[in-house]
């Protein structure tokens, strides 16, 4: 049984009404109280009145990041200051920060997703979940922490770090349940490998992973090392945090909270919108937002939505693991690449583990790839000539696959850095312009 079976098994037809309902409520108040907004609205010459059916949202402009960059800090914002309760931000490493406001409505309303969220992935009232995702400016802590207080678990905010002393409160706590980005995951992992603690005989069942793009094969991985069943949310700081969209028990997608969020998929050249179950960029509209509503944000992510049965019960519509970024995508040799893809290839190689640095560089007029990935111990340790045994495998394996070429080095098993958080996949050391 959903969490809320009111609205995530809602028939399509009353949802239909319930989105456009809300989406015209919706620009209404973006008019009446975001100058940014009024503008882009009135320069498009669309009112929320033009709105008659969803397929006019391909009327409306879209948003994108350099917009909330250049309104920063609240220039987005649709209520007066003394509204908000609480304010989170993205960590701004490529310039100034995201911000998102919240009303106590909008922190409700996010509490709500989260705890669909978790419950779907079979967190209850009787579980002890470690949240080691960072308390702070970043969504990820609390929202993960409110969520499990809205189910009634017990929650351990352990916030990142310290790997060691995580895997010894999950062994004394009896944790049952993991938060945390799937990188770090592996990260605990590998620690308790190295107490010889093991962590498969632990209480631990599940885990909830977001906050980077991971692979089918990362997902294996965290699932075979630790034990658990791996699942997913995701969501983004822009429209609100995680709890957007989420696994269920079935895994044949990730259910979107469509009651609060609509989402889209247009190509990411022309922004013309692509029928269902075609791949593209994934685009939402949050529906019922009071201090930051978002119209047609771009997110960058690639992915494809469709519409199907599912054995949970939900009628929510899905959409596809997120495993790439139309502004990752690197361009070699004219074949576009995503770092997703180098990660799955790397993974069919049993002789490395999962941990690896793209590092792109510019030689002569062309981008050029090199890998540093982390050889299995008895590899490593096997010298030179097997080393390069290996070497030449993944760049076999890459070029037949993918059809180009790189250069790998297979390093030293831990020398790569270990993630607390977003793992750090790619080193771009090509000049900027």
């Amino acid at each position: 049984m959903p969490w809320n079976d009111i609205y995530e098994c809602m028939p399509f037809e009353a949802l239909e009404k319930f989105q456009l309902e809300k989406l015209r409520e919706t620009l209404y108040w973006v008019h009446e109280k975001v100058p940014f907004y009024r503008k882009k609205l009135d320069e498009a010459g669309v009112t929320s009145e033009d709105i008659q059916h969803l397929e006019d949202l391909s009327k409306l402009p879209v948003t994108v990041k350099n917009d909330m960059r250049d309104n920063y800090p609240f220039g987005l914002c649709a209520v007066p200051m003394e509204k908000l309760v609480r304010v989170h931000a993205s960590s701004g490493t490529t310039g100034k920060p995201i911000t998102g406001p919240y009303t106590a409505e909008d922190l409700d309303r996010w509490t709500e997703c989260m705890a669909r969220n978790l419950w779907a992935a079979g967190i209850r009232r009787e579980d002890i979940v470690q949240n080691t995702y960072g308390y702070g400016l970043f969504t990820g802590g609390l929202g993960f922490h409110q969520g499990a207080n809205k189910i009634g678990c017990i929650v351990v905010p352990t916030s990142s770090g310290m790997t060691e002393r995580q895997v010894i409160l999950m062994q004394d706590f009896g944790a049952t349940a993991l938060f945390c980005t799937p990188s770090y995951a592996l990260t605990i992992a590998e620690q308790a490998e190295e107490m010889n603690i093991d962590i498969k005989k632990l209480p631990l069942k599940v885990g909830i992973f977001g906050a980077e793009p991971w692979t089918k094969g990362i997902h294996l991985e965290i699932e075979e090392r630790m034990g658990i069943k791996a699942m997913e949310a995701y969501g983004l700081t822009e429209i609100g945090g995680p709890g957007v969209s989420f696994d269920c028990e079935a895994q044949e997608g990730l259910h979107i909270n469509e009651d609060h969020f609509i989402p889209e998929i247009v190509d990411p050249v022309t922004l013309q919108p692509l029928p269902l179950g075609e791949k593209g960029e994934l685009i939402f509209t949050s529906i019922q937002r009071q201090a930051m509503p978002m119209i047609r944000y771009r997110t960058k992510d690639i992915t494809r939505l469709y519409r199907e049965p599912c054995a949970c019960g939900r009628t929510l519509i899905k959409m596809d693991k997120v495993t790439g970024r139309s502004d990752d995508m690197l361009i070699i040799s004219g074949v576009n690449v995503f770092p997703s893809q180098i990660e799955s290839l790397l993974l069919d190689i049993d002789e490395v583990e999962p941990q690896y640095v793209i590092v792109v560089k510019k030689k002569r007029h062309l981008d050029h790839l090199s890998i540093k990935v982390e050889g299995k111990n008895e590899v490593y340790a096997a010298g030179l000539e097997k080393r390069g045994e290996v070497e030449e495998k993944i760049v076999h394996h890459i070029k037949g696959m993918m059809g180009i070429g790189v250069e790998i080095e297979l390093v030293e098993p831990k020398s790569i850095a270990r993630s607390e958080g977003k793992a750090l996949r790619v080193i771009d050391e090509r000049p900027k312009d």
